[in-house]
């Protein structure tokens, strides 16, 4: 008996996944957590219209999903008023960043992105044989200037830029990024993670053109419209590249009773008025519960909030640690300087007077370390 006969590239990887996931957690503590703040959900939930529309697509579970997604790409063109030529409907953003690089990226090519940022975008990556660089943040924001600078620099065929920012909340206003475009290499493709857009302020979405071969943009129903666990996403850009995500996506992989709450998501403009709502309340006790403790609360245009520890990277661990011993699953950021801030997704009252109950305890247990 002999093994698969594994690729190179394969072989030199490591067999990790980005997130270590709250279920993994919980297994191995063997207990539940109480409070589920760290995975940047939407706790809120998604619109009990889309609930509706997902129960009522289970009675034709057995049939595949719509290949061409073609309801929900005209419901979408007809919101950004684009063609459903300028749409790409896949499984969540991940699914969508995954066939991106393996549409662009062979063995040695050059992708930039900033030290720190959404980490899986880094393992498409790497899993098909691209080169890293990254960029350091500046004052909390991922720079602009420093990413294209960077790719002219090494000739990147890629460059990640989050607006607003995960796992900061930082954003800037579309404008200066397309501004900023200007200064962007030639034959250099802008992938713009606007995740988070629906909960920033308005003038955070660049404004660009459908048909601007220099940008892809990607949107997710995970964040504001609290749909993470259907995974639908979507990719706006020129048909051209639309088009040829035909040549690598998985064409049945969208789940059908996903695509019908979408759909409906998509529609119920009232329920995500209420959402939003509740993510600036939201936001607000966090930071009003940072204040109490002598921490923090950074500005933020996300569903989260990130609260500086005031220390290092090592110490935001602790209190980390201390949270997750009590229930309260959490996350940080992995790179230094951002590690020294741990990260509170936002949920309703009864969560985050939980966490407001949990952290002095943990900032305690940090304290006492010498």
């Amino acid at each position: 008996m002999t093994d698969p006969r594994y690729t190179p590239l394969a072989l030199s990887l490591p067999a990790t996944v980005p997130f270590v996931g709250p279920e993994t957690q919980e297994r191995a503590r063997g207990a539940r957590f109480a409070t589920r703040l760290g995975a940047n959900e939407n706790v809120f939930g998604p619109s009990p219209k889309a609930i509706a529309a997902m129960q009522a697509a289970t009675a034709d579970i057995w049939m595949y999903g719509d290949p061409e997604n073609h309801d929900l790409r005209q419901a979408l063109a007809a919101k950004h008023d684009i063609s459903p030529d300028n749409i790409m409907v896949g499984e969540g953003i991940d699914g969508m960043l995954g066939y991106l690089v393996r549409l662009l990226i062979s063995p040695g090519d050059n992708v930039v992105t900033s030290l720190g940022a959404y980490p899986t975008f880094n393992y498409h990556v790497s899993g098909f044989g691209g080169t890293l660089h990254t960029v350091p943040y500046v004052d909390d924001h991922e720079d602009p200037a420093s990413l294209f600078a960077k790719a002219a620099e090494v000739g990147a065929k890629i460059v990640y830029l989050a607006n607003p920012d995960n796992p900061m909340g930082s954003w800037h206003r579309g404008t200066d990024i397309v501004a900023a475009m200007e200064h962007l290499p030639e034959g250099c493709l802008l992938l713009l993670d606007e995740a988070y857009v629906e909960c920033a302020p308005k003038g955070t979405a660049a404004p660009v053109e459908a048909d601007d071969p220099r940008v892809i943009r990607m949107r997710t129903f995970s964040k504001a419209y609290g749909m993470a666990g259907a995974r639908v996403g979507y990719a706006l850009a020129a048909p051209g590249l639309i088009s040829a995500f035909n040549k690598v996506r998985n064409h049945f992989g969208m789940n059908r009773a996903a695509q019908a709450g979408a759909l409906a998501a998509l529609q119920d403009e009232q329920w995500l008025s209420h959402v939003l709502g509740e993510i600036v309340t939201a936001r607000a006790r966090i930071a009003e519960i940072a204040v109490a403790n002598g921490l923090t609360a950074l500005p933020t245009a996300t569903n989260f909030v990130a609260l500086d520890c005031g220390q290092d990277g090592a110490y935001a661990k602790r209190i980390l640690d201390t949270l997750i011993t009590q229930g309260i699953f959490v996350r940080m950021p992995f790179a230094a300087p951002q590690n020294r801030c741990i990260r509170i997704s936002c949920g309703p009252q009864r969560d985050l007077d939980a966490f407001a109950a949990a952290l002095p305890e943990a900032l305690k247990t940090a304290n006492a370390v010498e």
